[in-house]
């Protein structure tokens, strides 16, 4: 199996279309066809179903887009990396984020880090920590920024300076924008939006054994989106501060959680992870100038 061959499978896959996959690809019509019959006849399953004018993806399809996404990427990632290697101004940098105001620290030294490396190219990778760690376990990813405390058997790892806190996302005018801050027994029985993390790991240690008083309405992945069912008075959102806009005019109050719940981030790397030039020189200068 050939890492041509997925690129072709995978334009099929997202064009929905062999005619306009191969014009995307710059190869004729027969010879795509004739790629993804063979990988077909060499998994011994079918990937696709043909219709008229139209092919979507089997379940044995769908399985293979996802390695083949990572398999894909892991080649292209290989292929920067042998690149760069003559390359003592730039390279790729490969981060996967955590939702936190505390990223514009790391924002703040990529864009210092830049000025002295201009040909620095960074990709960005949003996603809780089960995304993004998987992720870097897989070498997709070159740092990870977590919001719970990282496995040190697994990671090197650096603190960002300060905590995020706890607290609900509240419609202005709502009886709860006027309290200073929010305990378990004011959210009982209420509408709750929480990401999934949160949800099953912070929220249950701040609150304990009154979490069955609490009602999940849904988990968001992103804040900004729940925050705009708030804002349709679906429901409040638990989440860290200063993810959402708060200011005069947004339609939305921050409260925070008492007793007062904080959360620290950290910057992760595997061990023994051999890095591009790049990529090191960017460790080093974290390490110098994060804390």
């Amino acid at each position: 199996m050939e890492i041509r061959t997925l690129r072709y499978f995978l334009a099929v896959a997202r064009e929905e279309n062999m005619t306009r996959a191969a014009e995307v690809l710059h190869v004729s019509q027969p010879t795509l066809s004739k790629q993804i019959q063979a990988l077909e006849d060499e998994l011994g399953r079918k990937l696709f179903i043909r219709h008229s004018f139209r092919i979507e993806l089997t379940e044995e399809g769908m399985l293979l887009r996802e390695r083949a996404e990572d398999l894909v990427s892991m080649a292209d990632k290989i292929t920067g990396e042998f690149a760069a290697l003559g390359d003592i101004t730039g390279g790729d940098v490969y981060l996967g984020l955590a939702e936190s105001y505390q990223i514009r620290y790391l924002a703040r030294q990529i864009r210092r880090f830049k000025e002295l490396y201009p040909n620095l190219r960074y990709h960005i990778t949003s996603g809780d920590t089960e995304q993004v760690t998987e992720k870097l376990d897989r070498g997709l990813l070159d740092f990870a920024v977590l919001a719970e405390e990282p496995d040190a058997a697994k990671y090197h790892y650096l603190p960002f300076p300060e905590a995020d806190v706890w607290g609900l996302i509240v419609p202005v005018g709502h009886t709860l924008a006027s309290r200073l801050a929010i305990s378990a027994d004011d959210l009982a029985g209420l509408p709750l939006f929480c990401s999934e993390q949160g949800w099953k790991k912070d929220i249950p240690r701040w609150c304990g054994e009154k979490m069955d008083s609490l009602c999940l309405e849904g988990s968001f992945r992103l804040s900004y989106n729940a925050s705009l069912f708030v804002k349709e008075g679906l429901g409040f959102l638990l989440t860290l501060s200063r993810l959402i806009d708060t200011s005069d005019g947004s339609g939305l109050v921050f409260r925070p959680l008492t007793p007062r719940l904080e959360e620290k981030i950290y910057l992760v790397w595997k061990k023994y992870q051999l890095f591009t030039p790049i990529a090191q020189r960017l460790l080093d200068t974290l390490k110098a100038n994060m804390l």
